[in-house]
């Protein structure tokens, strides 16, 4: 496995066609022929993540947030793009997902609503114009007793994938008819004779860039001289991709009771409270890092409770004004419990890769009285 192909196993988890306009996301750093033996996982590239990497000889750093945010006009050994500099002389390439991970179903956002006990959670905002895979449906005609043999043949050529689902298809029995005219071979009948025969509609979804080879495979399979089938293209419908998570709680529950679960889930050492802790939330909002601009969407939602990373404070003052009560986890730390959720998955997906978890990444800052 190369460096570059860790480009197809993220579009698995968190496609970056979902990532935010102003995002930065994909191989930022790095050699894309370089072998991958080992991924580090960390939310951000700093020089102790760096030293880290080196330390466990890892080929790559899995970013959550990007390692280069804007265009750089140099790259030194001192100064902002010292980390930049490290990696490259290291030969340690970085891929960043942020925003994808943010919005995709199963991300980190959906992730703190579960904390939470919401339940339908809906995108709050910031959408994103995304389109999953294309797809096609293919439907072909074939006799009953070849049917099994022609619907192996499209699954194993990639047909019939729906979500976590494989060899999908729905078959309707019925009557083909045919004339075989002068030249052809037919598998059943002779030239000159009409045919009515017991035949199977087979239907399938292929992704648009598997059609020819599903096709061809089709082909192969089928015991007609001459197949008869239809390719329909499908539209996507019905999907909302955006960023945070507003919806109802299935158990209403008093603001310090969710506190208490969200510091376990995420280990939070404190939070920063806007409003009464003692408020029965019936509907609640999230979302990860800074979503200040959100706020209003949440505000107008009817939301009781609003979970998020950090409030600026004309935000907060906006919130409070509203009657909504706020909970702030830092940051990072409304992030960083997703890296063991994203190790998980990666782990299934790249069985020949080692995958840590950074133990250097941290939150930058400490809570604490003095």
């Amino acid at each position: 496995m190369r460096v570059k192909d860790i480009a197809a196993v993220v579009e698995q988890i968190a496609p970056l066609g979902l990532a935010q306009s102003w995002d930065n996301v994909g191989l930022l750093v790095g050699n894309s022929e370089h072998e991958l033996r080992t991924v580090l996982l960390t939310i951000d590239v700093t020089k102790a993540v760096v030293a880290e990497a080196r330390k466990l000889k890892a080929d790559l750093i899995l970013s959550y947030h990007p390692v280069i945010w804007d265009g750089l006009k140099q790259v030194l050994a001192e100064g902002p793009t010292r980390v930049v500099y490290e990696l490259i002389q290291s030969d340690i390439a970085v891929f960043s997902i942020h925003t994808a991970l943010d919005v995709v179903a199963g991300g980190v956002n959906d992730a703190l609503a579960e904390m939470l006990g919401i339940k339908d959670a809906k995108p709050l905002g910031d959408y994103v114009e995304y389109t999953p895979q294309e797809n096609c449906k293919l439907v072909v005609f074939v006799p009953v007793d070849a049917a099994d043999k022609v619907a192996n043949a499209l699954f194993a050529a990639g047909a019939g994938i729906i979500g976590n689902y494989q060899n999908c298809s729905f078959h309707t029995d019925g009557t083909g008819t045919f004339l075989p005219m002068r030249g052809a071979k037919p598998t059943i009948g002779r030239q000159g004779r009409f045919e009515a025969v017991p035949e199977r509609r087979l239907e399938t979804i292929v992704p648009t860039a598997k059609l020819d080879a599903v096709v061809a495979a089709m082909k192969e399979a089928h015991p007609y001289e001459t197949p008869a089938f239809d390719i329909l293209k499908l539209f996507g419908y019905g999907n909302t991709f955006g960023l945070g998570r507003i919806g109802r709680l299935g158990q209403p529950a008093r603001v310090v009771q969710l506190v208490q679960q969200i510091k376990r889930r995420t280990g939070a050492k404190a939070v920063g409270l806007v409003g009464d802790p003692n408020k029965l939330v019936k509907t609640a909002a999230v979302c990860a890092g800074t979503c200040g601009s959100i706020i209003n969407a949440v505000i107008a939602g009817g939301a009781d409770l609003y979970l998020t990373g950090e409030l600026q404070h004309h935000r907060a003052l906006a919130a409070q004004e509203a009657g909504l009560t706020c909970v702030c986890l830092s940051h990072t730390v409304s992030e960083r419990f997703m890296l063991k959720k994203l190790a998980a998955r990666l782990k299934g997906l790249m069985k020949d890769v080692t995958i840590k978890v950074s133990k250097k990444d941290a939150d930058p800052f400490t809570w604490k009285s003095i």
